[in-house]
């Protein structure tokens, strides 16, 4: 079996993909969830397609971020420190992947029905998605900052033995 050529932040390609992705995906949640509250409370429908349209779009690059994620995880030194921090990340990824796809399932459903008002209920559960993000984002942050994951001096370090 053929093995790839790791370059000094343990990657085959230049820099990790994963983050590039998640920030896009990030960006479009929190501008869906926005747009929906300025429009629900300027009565702004126009925002509301933006919004189906941000989420529709980060249904798909969430898989593509979960993906990335799975593979540079697999690639990174993962020590007994990190571990519990990377499932619980890990979990979180895909319980946000398959929370996004139906969110949107459900926004399709509301613009199909009533494309002029968005639901108090729809909001909350929006809300609740927007706290998961922001937690997910620390999990994130704490892998690559204090962890130091695909980080060149820790990966180098790592592979001395310290």
């Amino acid at each position: 079996m053929p093995t790839l050529s790791l370059n000094n932040q343990n990657l085959p390609y230049p820099d990790p993909i994963h983050p590039i992705i998640v920030h896009f995906v990030i960006a479009m949640v929190f501008f869906s969830f926005f747009c929906d509250v300025v429009g629900y409370f300027t009565r702004n429908v126009r925002l509301f397609e933006v919004s189906f349209w941000n989420m529709f779009v980060a249904s798909g690059a969430i898989f593509l971020a979960v993906i990335f994620g799975q593979f540079e995880a697999g690639l990174a030194n993962i020590y007994e420190a990190a571990q519990s921090t990377l499932n619980f990340h890990t979990v979180l990824g895909w319980s946000l992947a398959a929370l996004v796809v139906g969110i949107t399932a459900w926004r399709l459903v509301i613009r199909n029905s009533n494309p002029l008002k968005i639901p108090p209920a729809y909001l909350g559960v929006s809300t609740f998605l927007v706290c998961l993000v922001f937690l997910q984002l620390y999990l994130g942050s704490k892998l690559f900052w204090v962890y130091g994951f695909h980080v060149k001096p820790v990966v180098e370090a790592m592979k001395q033995g310290v």
